[in-house]
């Protein structure tokens, strides 16, 4: 087995009740950024939008953000 992060965007919306566009308007990143990571289509991030992410949701870990998902090869 592998594995590879995986952003819990989806997870992130249902538990803080937002929509992506509201994350996108919190967080400043553009809403197309946000899709594709929400999407699986953007293989990476950068750290300033997880900080980004987690400040404006104030989470202080960032496992509630990101986590790795076993693939198989």
């Amino acid at each position: 087995m592998e594995r590879k992060v995986k952003v819990n965007i989806d997870k992130l919306l249902q538990e803080y009740n937002l929509s992506l566009r509201e994350l996108s308007r919190l967080t400043n990143i553009r809403h197309a950024v946000l899709s594709e990571l929400k999407n699986g289509k953007r293989s990476s991030m950068h750290f300033s939008h997880i900080e980004k992410i987690a400040n404006a949701l104030n989470i202080d870990s960032v496992c509630e953000i990101m986590e790795f998902e076993e693939t198989v090869s």
